[in-house]
């Protein structure tokens, strides 16, 4: 019986730990917080969104993205939903994102760990990893307590995304020490600081917007959403969606600007017409006044301030030159990125240990035989929408069930 040890229990390592049991294999599940699946608990606000039916290869992002389908075909979609089916979770399709019908994160999180139960998977909680050797026959695995020797081991560390859930980059350290290169890891999936004053005056708004980031002024990247306004700049999952391609391009020194526009259904020119027809009942109205039913308040001093018009002025005095300016405020109000948001806030990071270092759809290492490597340890990392636990699941299965093959 193949002896495989798993380190991290989160959601690719609890999926290893259950494909290499029920592929025969005595498994020990090694976790430093006081239980597994802490992150899983945190995803899609508590409700765990654990995949999408949408699984086009544009929503996984890597410095190797075509090694990335292999996988996520080898263990795919229909199969992570036959797989949660099976453990007792009834799905719940919002426009092709997947959820627990009881709405619980923590739901998927039990019928796991019941499942690593059932499979009599040793788990040792609270456990810290000092160092992962390679012998002359598998591994050697050093804790502050005991020392576990491996056919095989499995590292799903995770990133450093949201350390306060135990992801510290241990497996980073690991990677290095046998032998695996580790790529530059930046956060992702995170709101960004801003070099505008004004952003301040606008914390709390939440308002609809197609986003545009733009690098070094020319368009790269687009998505759209509610876009939250905080004091330290813009949040929300258009802005999580863009930000791994503003965190690479700040990395390489170039300017990144996020460009906002809050009627994308409308052109200028629309945006011109219900200026024009309003002004029937609004050309006696100040500042703010003028723009009632379309932008919050906040949000409204702001557009006027950019466009320079004088809170005082009443609406029939503006000019066509004020008019132009608060136009293209309303339809491309610009915020230059300073920087992202750190790994405490990041949902998930970008770059890791290369694809081109894992051999083919096992998630064996080409660098230490026996060895595998999965989740958010690897440079593949999602859009918002359930595409990083899908890759979590992919890669854990696949791991686990070659881990326990015998060579």
């Amino acid at each position: 019986m193949r002896e495989v040890v798993v380190i991290g229990g989160g959601a690719s390592g609890m999926m290893a730990a259950i494909a290499a049991a029920r592929c025969g294999a005595k498994v020990t599940l090694i976790e430093k917080n006081t239980q597994a699946g802490k992150k899983l608990l945190m995803t899609g606000n508590g409700r765990c969104n654990f995949t999408n039916q949408d699984q086009r290869l544009m929503h996984y992002r890597s410095q190797h993205q075509k090694l990335v389908e292999p996988v996520l075909k080898a263990f795919s979609m229909e199969d992570t939903v036959t797989f949660f089916k099976e453990l007792g979770i009834v799905v719940k399709d919002r426009k092709g994102y997947l959820y627990p019908a009881s709405n619980q994160a923590v739901s998927v999180v039990k019928v796991l760990q019941l499942e690593l139960r059932r499979l009599l998977v040793k788990e040792a909680y609270h456990t810290e990893v000092l160092s992962v050797k390679k012998q002359k026959e598998g591994f050697l695995v050093e804790t502050e307590g005991w020392k576990y020797k491996a056919d095989a081991v499995i590292l799903a560390c995770g990133s450093m995304a949201a350390p306060k859930t135990g992801s510290t980059g241990d497996g980073y350290r690991f990677a290095r020490q046998l032998g695996h290169t580790v790529g530059k890891v930046l956060p992702a999936l995170t709101g960004v600081y801003v070099k505008e004053k004004d952003a301040e005056k606008l914390a709390g708004v939440r308002m609809e917007a197609k986003v545009t980031l733009l690098i070094d002024g020319k368009n790269h990247a687009e998505d759209e959403g509610e876009v939250q306004f905080a004091s330290y700049g813009l949040s929300g999952i258009p802005i999580f969606q863009i930000s791994r391609y503003a965190a690479w391009a700040l990395e390489d020194g170039k300017k990144c600007e996020i460009c906002l526009d809050f009627l994308k259904e409308h052109t200028f020119e629309d945006v011109r017409e219900i200026l024009e027809k309003q002004k029937k009942y609004t050309q006696t109205r100040r500042g703010v006044d003028c723009l009632l039913g379309i932008f919050p308040e906040k949000l409204s001093q702001v557009l006027l301030l950019r466009a320079k018009i004088s809170a005082k002025k009443i609406r029939k005095d503006w000019t066509e030159e004020e008019i132009e300016r608060l136009l293209i405020q309303i339809k491309r109000m610009g915020f230059f990125i300073t920087r992202c948001r750190g790994y405490e806030q990041a949902q998930v990071c970008t770059g890791g240990v290369p694809l081109t270092e894992i051999k083919g759809t096992t998630m064996e290492s080409l660098k230490s035989s026996g060895l595998y490597l999965t989740g958010e340890l690897l440079d593949v990392d999602g859009a918002c929408g359930g595409y990083n636990l899908q890759w979590a699941w992919s890669s854990g299965y696949l791991a686990g069930v070659h881990a326990a093959k015998e060579e």
